[in-house]
């Protein structure tokens, strides 16, 4: 990255968090830090443990730093539970966010604890009513950005065009988008359809600086397809629509893996397809995608998925340092205060 960064550490990593940790963790490092060679870590964990295993790994020892931790939040521990260890490794890594020390934090444990911990410790924006999770997901047209994913099962009018804000923001960080499109998934693409927080969106964000980007209205079949390079929904579509497409691509290449084994011509046919076959599978490569991210909170949140390899986390860590050197939080106020001139202050905001 060509920007120097300002504080301490770039990101603080939850070394703990994870099927594999904490090898895929260092071993995802190593790779960052090849990548990023201006970065620097803070490696939070048992450091009787991760002493030793960092020392084998040349590059992330030179980058990181040990904070030692007391425990580790299990992947089935409710979030309610999780917030009163105050000890974990995935605490005191988000502490040290909210400390200012570190601008942004990784985790490959326990989603919902992670969630509650980044909103309650790190906070939200002032001018965000509700954090939302983030995604990069492929189409037929390029990467596109899908947000919410979960985060919020109800959603009102400003929260959806807070996301959309956020999803700007995002894809001109992470994507290098200069003006990407963006649309509100919807039950039809046209004007009257969707129910009144959808259509309350749309009008917003049609007078909005951002408005040369608003497709309108998008359908599921839009998704994959990359009509818009940003897909807004509410939190309980968005995880539904990630879901079904997540199984889509599986039963996509079981598929394929049947058919070329069915017969001595169809593996024939195989060899001959290699090649295609072998970027499609690039292509397909759920590591490229890893890593949601927590939209709105006052540092860079990002979620590893818990039984990704070393380069599946590799890519995680590429994400939040794309957000941290791009300033996105930046964009977010700055787009935010743009909107003030619009009727958002005078949408409703639905209650956590």
């Amino acid at each position: 990255m060509s920007k120097s960064l300002p504080l301490a550490f770039s990101l603080a990593i939850d070394a703990m968090g994870g099927d594999g940790a904490p090898d895929v963790v260092l071993d995802g490092l190593e790779i960052a830090a090849e990548r990023h060679p201006q970065a620097r870590f803070l490696l939070v964990g048992d450091q009787v443990r991760l002493a030793p295993l960092l020392a084998l790994r040349k590059r992330a020892a030179k980058a990181c730093e040990i904070r030692h931790a007391d425990d580790v939040i299990p992947g089935d521990m409710k979030p309610t539970l999780a917030l009163r260890v105050r000890r974990s490794s995935m605490r005191v890594a988000i502490d040290a966010v909210a400390a200012g020390e570190a601008a942004g934090v990784i985790s490959a444990g326990n989603t919902g604890a992670l969630m509650a911990m980044a909103t309650i410790v790190i906070k939200t924006l002032p001018e965000i009513a509700r954090p939302a999770l983030a995604a990069i997901a492929p189409s037929g047209r390029g990467d596109v950005v899908m947000l919410d994913l979960g985060a919020n099962v109800q959603c009102d009018a400003r929260n959806l065009v807070e996301f959309a804000i956020m999803g700007d923001a995002f894809a001109r960080a992470v994507l290098g988008l200069p003006q990407p499109s963006f649309g509100l998934l919807n039950v039809g693409s046209e004007e009257l359809k969707g129910d009144e927080r959808v259509r309350q969106a749309a009008e917003v964000l049609r007078e909005s600086h951002i408005s040369a980007g608003f497709h309108g209205f998008i359908e599921g079949h839009d998704i994959l397809a990359g009509t818009v390079d940003v897909i807004v929904t509410d939190g309980f579509t968005g995880n539904v629509a990630l879901k079904t497409g997540e199984g889509a691509l599986k039963l996509m290449r079981d598929l394929l893996r049947q058919v070329f084994t069915s017969s001595l011509p169809a593996k024939m046919g195989y060899l001959l397809a290699r090649p295609a076959l072998d970027k499609l599978r690039e292509w397909m490569d759920p590591r490229r995608y890893n890593g949601a991210i927590l939209l709105g909170l006052n540092g860079v949140v990002v979620k590893s998925h818990g039984g990704t390899d070393a380069l599946g986390f590799a890519h995680a860590v590429d994400v939040a340092m794309d957000m941290v050197t791009h300033g996105f939080n930046d964009r977010i106020r700055e787009g935010l205060a743009r909107l003030s001139a619009t009727p958002l202050a005078n949408l409703s905001t639905a209650k956590s």
